[in-house]
C-alpha cells in the first residue's frame, strides 16, 4: 500500500526544491525526509529524483509522479477546510469545467444562477479542452462540463448530455469596418475580412456551410479556438467576427463593436454534460433550468 507521509515528503521536496527548504518548512531533519524518499523510491524499484552538482532534480518517473501527489494533497486540504467549518458555514462544492471553444459570456450567464441558491456554493472553474475535461469527469474531479457539443459517442463514458439551449450568431465590426461592410447584410461578408472559429469548434463548419450557399466568398484573417482571443482582435479593428445572438448587446457593450447583422440559419448549441449520479446536484440544476427559462429558448433534444 502506498505510504501516503513518504509521498507528501516527496511532494514538499519537489515544491521547495531542495531537501534544506523542505526541512525547514517540514521541521525535520534531512536525514529524516532524505531516508523516507529513498524508502518509497525502493517501494517501486524507480528513482523518483537525480543530483545534478548541489541541486536535484526530477527523474522522468519524478515526473510522472508529482501531478498524482498534486491532487491528493490539494484535496487533502479542501478536505481539512470543510471539516473545520461549521455545520451551518459548510459550502457545496460545485466542479465546473469549461470547453475553452464556449464564450465566456455564455459561461457567465450559465453559471449566474448557482449563485442564488439558498444553500451557500463553492465554485470552481476550470477551462480546457473537452477531451481532458471529460476524462476528468470519468474520474470525478469534475461535476459538470460546459461545451458547445454533445458526449461523443465515442468515448466509453456513462454520461448524460443536456441541451440547454440554441442561438443563432451576430457578426461585429468595429464603426470603421461597419462603414465599409454594414450595409446589405449577409452580401456585404463578399471580400470583407473575416475572424472565424477554430477547427475544433463545432460553429465553424456550420459557418463556412452557410457562407458557401450564400455564394459570399470573405477573407479570413484569422482562425481562434478561444472566442475571448477572437473578439479581441475584432475588437482592435483586424476583422468582423462573431458571437452568439443571445449575448449581441453585451457584446456590443464590451467591445465597442457595432452589430452588422444577424443569421438563424447558423445556430450554436451549447450542452450540459455530467454523470448520471451527478445530476441532481443543485448547480446543475440551477443551470439548467436557469438556461432554458432566462438565456435561451426552449431547445429541443
Amino acid at each position: 500500500m502506498l505510504n501516503y507521509r513518504q509521498l507528501h515528503y516527496f511532494w514538499v521536496v519537489a515544491k521547495t526544491g531542495s531537501i534544506v527548504r523542505a526541512c525547514e518548512q517540514l521541521n525535520l531533519t534531512p536525514q529524516t525526509i532524505s531516508g523516507q524518499i529513498s524508502l518509497l523510491e525502493d517501494t517501486y524499484g524507480l528513482p523518483l529524483f537525480r543530483r545534478v552538482g548541489r541541486q536535484l532534480e526530477l527523474t522522468e518517473t519524478g515526473r510522472q509522479v508529482l501531478p498524482y501527489a498534486e491532487q491528493i494533497f490539494q484535496l487533502g486540504n479542501d478536505l481539512q477546510s470543510m471539516l473545520r467549518m461549521a455545520p451551518k458555514e459548510q459550502q457545496i462544492l460545485f466542479r465546473v469545467g469549461v470547453a475553452d471553444v464556449v464564450p465566456k459570456s455564455i459561461v457567465y450567464r450559465l453559471i449566474a444562477p448557482t449563485m442564488e441558491l439558498d444553500k451557500p456554493i463553492r465554485i470552481t472553474c476550470r477551462e480546457d479542452k473537452l477531451d481532458r475535461l471529460l476524462a476528468d469527469l470519468a474520474i470525478q474531479r469534475l461535476d459538470l462540463v460546459i461545451s458547445d457539443s454533445p458526449m461523443p459517442s465515442h468515448l466509453d463514458i456513462k454520461g448524460l448530455s443536456q441541451k440547454l439551449g440554441e442561438c443563432g450568431i451576430s457578426f461585429f465590426a468595429t464603426a470603421t469596418l461597419a462603414r465599409n461592410y454594414g450595409e446589405n447584410f449577409p452580401h456585404c461578408l463578399n471580400g470583407a475580412p473575416l475572424l472565424i472559429p477554430g477547427p475544433e469548434t463545432v460553429i465553424r463548419s456550420r459557418l463556412l456551410r452557410w457562407l458557401a450557399e450564400q455564394k459570399i466568398q470573405p477573407r479570413i484573417v484569422g482562425e481562434f479556438d478561444d472566442s475571448a482571443l477572437m473578439q479581441a482582435f475584432g475588437q482592435s479593428g483586424i476583422g468582423v467576427f462573431i458571437a452568439p445572438s443571445v449575448i449581441a448587446q453585451e457584446v456590443m457593450r464590451q467591445f465597442d463593436v457595432e452589430l452588422i447583422g444577424q443569421t438563424e440559419a447558423v445556430t450554436e448549441s451549447f450542452y450540459a454534460i455530467t454523470v448520471e449520479r451527478k445530476s441532481r446536484h443543485p448547480g446543475i440544476v440551477a443551470i439548467t433550468e436557469g438556461a432554458r427559462r432566462e438565456l435561451f429558448t426552449p431547445a429541443s433534444d
